[in-house]
């Protein structure tokens, strides 16, 4: 878990949002208190796939 003070957070926001992305965890503070925590959005289920299971 990394954490950031939100200039740092401004200014590598596309690092910071790839390494969330890979399932880092990201806090992002102001005035050294956490006020936002970055993780990545988990995968919504997919679809089943009628027969997809089906044994022979």
């Amino acid at each position: 878990m990394a954490q950031v003070n939100i200039h740092e957070a401004k200014t590598h926001l596309s690092q910071l949002l790839s390494r969330a992305a890979l399932g880092e965890e990201i806090i992002i503070a102001k005035a050294g208190k956490p006020i936002v925590r970055l993780v990545p959005v988990e995968k919504p289920p997919q679809d089943r796939i009628l027969g997809q299971d089906h044994r022979k």
